[in-house]
């Protein structure tokens, strides 16, 4: 995933990385938020189907979207490593990676979970989505518990990242975070 820095490799990420990463953000938190809220709804409601349908039509945009960033990521070279341990930067590498792969299983077994249900999967009621397979009421809990665990497996991991970052920018002072973060004009 990571090509590394080129011979003269930015000191901040390009715009296009920014917009990505704090729009996948915004978009994994209110999937997030819908995901675990809607479970606790009351069968049949309209709030229910309504937060449900969000939630899918959400999280096929976040797939879309997590493609989109991969394959940026893929051409667009990283800032060059800030200073620290190897075992650090081996460590942000390999999580990095992983939650490129969790982003993308996640929503990925919720179609699929989607479509174990037997449930049709409307994109905000525009495209309708083709089933990944056939119901199958056997496999249902199986893909459910998957999904599920997939999900802790992304937050575990974005408290990881969160962790890392504020380490970083508390304790070190190396300024990590703004290579994320839109310039400031006249700077």
């Amino acid at each position: 995933m990571d090509r590394g820095p080129a011979p003269t490799a930015p000191p901040r990420w390009p715009a296009p990385v920014q917009l990505l990463h704090w729009l996948g953000l915004v978009l994994i938190a209110a999937t997030a938020v819908i995901g675990l809220l809607m479970v606790d709804m009351e069968r049949g409601s309209d709030l229910r189907k309504l937060s449900y349908s969000l939630h899918k039509s959400l999280g096929m945009t976040a797939l879309a979207l997590g493609v989109l960033r991969l394959a940026v990521r893929l051409v667009v070279r990283a800032p060059a490593p800030v200073a620290g341990p190897a075992w650090q930067r081996r460590a942000a590498h390999a999580t990095h990676a992983l939650m490129y792969l969790v982003l993308l299983a996640l929503p990925v077994s919720g179609w699929l979970l989607n479509s174990v249900a037997g449930q049709p999967l409307p994109w905000f009621g525009l495209l309708q989505l083709p089933a990944l397979g056939g119901r199958n009421p056997e496999l249902r809990q199986l893909v459910d518990s998957f999904h599920v665990g997939l999900f802790w497996t992304l937050a575990a991991l974005v408290a990881l990242h969160l962790a890392a970052v504020l380490q970083h920018q508390l304790l070190r002072r190396d300024g990590l975070l703004w290579r994320m973060l839109p310039r400031r004009r006249g700077r």
